[in-house]
């Protein structure tokens, strides 16, 4: 385990290109490996999370030439059956659509993952897919990893209706009634990554006043050339960084603004951040777009609802951000960050109580009232990324720091994390 110290030292200022998006990385090969034709990515994301996605197509026939700057994908239309169990690592993204890809075709596999990927229950996927007629079985609850998936028995036409909006289950409903038509809705609109590439890849996708996104049958997909934008999860710790460190500013070039995915650049202005975001062209279905953070003093908002749906990723910085403004900030109707890489909730609430933050901690969020933090203090990060590089960045002004363990974890999603910190902070 390794063990993170961080303390402050002064504004932070610069420019931060961050790493590709985690979101349209892992989409990028997932849906190209089952396209008809080459597909060039560049900017992919090089986390762990994102190559276990990349090692699974492999696994599953496509070959993909990589010359570390731009990768090609060689799809051929078909998968062909993995000589042995598929390994998500803990990719949690991995393992939801590849049971949902896996789900259509005509062979077994076998989805695992490490330690804390296999204690997840991954019953929101495995249960809608099931009802679609998908033959999945797992461990303890049947829901667990190992998955064993013998797919090729989804019917045409199938329809479900989510309990709770998610883009990774859309997506894997999606991917496993591709090939007769499927129709899903959603209480609340999650983040439409795939549809924007699907549609790209000559899908007929259409959305109907009910709120039924209905895909046709697609037999093919075209391959689909995709530049990666600046990853706005990973943005938004210099984001909040920046507003909360006296006298920082920050510049994040070609960072994804998707309106389904921008909940933190909203959460932050309803917070009284100083956020400019400009427009840029960009290639592709995303909207791209260079953003500038000033510190200027927080206040306490409210997170709850539809925002919190458009910043779930965000919401353990955003806390940090909470903890240092005035007065009181609820998050809410954020549940599902409790079967995250960790109970993010739960994190959160043991990280700022440990730093002297008054917060109480709820089943679906937490009451933080803002204040000066105490350190030097011990953070446990239990495996989670978004957990060490939140406290990472409270670490900034914190006086006497805190010491983050599991720090390790940072590499599943933004392997230069900490050579990006140490640079700002000199600058």
């Amino acid at each position: 385990m390794t063990v993170l110290e961080v303390a402050p030292r002064g504004p932070l200022s610069g420019t931060i290109h961050v790493p590709g998006d985690k979101s349209i990385s892992h989409r990028a090969l997932l849906l190209n490996a089952l396209a008809t034709g080459d597909a060039r990515v560049r900017g992919l994301l090089r986390g762990e999370d994102v190559m276990r996605s990349l090692a699974a197509i492999r696994a599953l026939g496509v070959v993909v030439d990589d010359d570390g700057e731009t990768l090609v994908v060689h799809g051929t239309g078909a998968l062909t059956e993995p000589e042995d169990v598929v390994d998500c690592g803990n990719s949690g993204t991995t393992l939801r659509l590849l049971a949902g890809i896996l789900a259509a075709e005509p062979f077994h596999a076998v989805l695992t993952g490490d330690d804390s990927l296999r204690g997840r229950p991954m019953g929101r996927v495995v249960t809608p897919l099931r009802a679609l007629g998908a033959r999945l079985d797992g461990r303890q609850d049947g829901t667990r990893a190992p998955l064993a998936v013998r797919g090729g028995t989804i019917a045409p036409g199938a329809r479900f209706d989510l309990p709770v909006a998610s883009a990774q289950v859309k997506t894997a409903l999606l991917l496993a009634g591709r090939r007769g038509g499927i129709a899903v809705r959603e209480p609340d609109t999650s983040r439409d990554h795939t549809e924007r590439m699907l549609r790209r890849m000559g899908a007929d996708l259409a959305v109907d006043d009910a709120g039924w996104l209905t895909l046709a049958p697609t037999p093919s997909l075209a391959p689909l050339d995709v530049d990666v934008p600046g990853d706005l999860s990973s943005a938004a710790f210099w984001m909040v960084a920046a507003a909360i460190v006296p006298g920082s500013c920050l510049t994040l070039p070609r960072v994804l603004v998707n309106p389904t995915r921008a909940g933190v650049l909203d959460a932050l202005r309803a917070m009284g951040a100083d956020v400019v975001v400009t427009p840029v062209d960009a290639p592709g279905a995303e909207e791209v777009a260079d953003v500038v953070v000033r510190h200027r003093p927080l206040h306490g908002a409210r997170i709850d609802g539809a925002l919190a749906l458009r910043c779930l990723d965000e919401l353990p910085v955003l806390a940090i951000a909470a903890a240092t403004a005035s007065g009181r900030t609820v998050i809410a109707d954020a549940a599902e960050l409790r079967v995250k890489e960790s109970d993010r909730i739960a994190r959160v609430v043991a990280g700022l109580t440990a730093l002297g933050v008054d917060v109480v901690e709820r089943p679906d969020g937490m009451v933080i009232t803002g204040g000066p933090l105490v350190g030097p203090a011990p953070i446990d990060a239990h495996g989670d990324h978004r957990i060490a590089m939140a406290f990472a960045v409270a670490a900034c002004v914190a006086p006497g720091g805190v010491r983050i363990a599991g720090a390790e974890a940072i590499a599943t999603s933004y392997p230069t994390f900490l050579a990006d910190l140490d640079r700002v902070r000199a600058g």
